[in-house]
Order: C-alpha cells, then structure tokens, then sequence
C-alpha cells in the first residue's frame, strides 16, 4: 500500500515519509506537494527508493532432440 505521512512541526517545518513506492517515482508522487510547501531543505533516501522492479517473468526458449538426452 502506498502512503504518504506529513508530520507539521510547531515551528513550520514539515516532514513528510513515503512509503509503498519503489524506485525513484516517490519523488515524481510528492513533487507537486513539496513545491507547494515551500523550500526543501534535506532528502533522505529509504531501501525502497534504491529498490528495483522485479521482472514478472523470462521467457526461455530450449530445444532439444531425442539424440540430445
């Protein structure tokens, strides 16, 4: 599930936590809303942003005779 967390401190700054999402499209996600908050000061990356997709699946092609067991 993805989510997304904003902690508002009293003196105005804002934390925000993504999770759920892989790879670097959390940044694409939160984009709007950091540029509507105001200056980003610090970023730190989780496990998941450096998280690859996983492929579904490979496609394997063998061939093989009688003569070949």
């Amino acid at each position: 599930m993805e989510t997304l967390e904003f902690v508002i401190f009293p003196d105005g700054r804002v934390q925000e936590k993504v999770t759920g999402i892989v790879g670097a499209s959390c940044a694409e996600v939160t984009a709007a809303i950091e540029a509507q908050l105001g200056q980003v000061i610090t970023q730190e990356q989780t496990s998941e942003y450096f998280t690859q997709a996983v492929q579904p699946y490979a496609r394997v092609t063998t061939q093989a005779t009688f003569r070949d067991w």
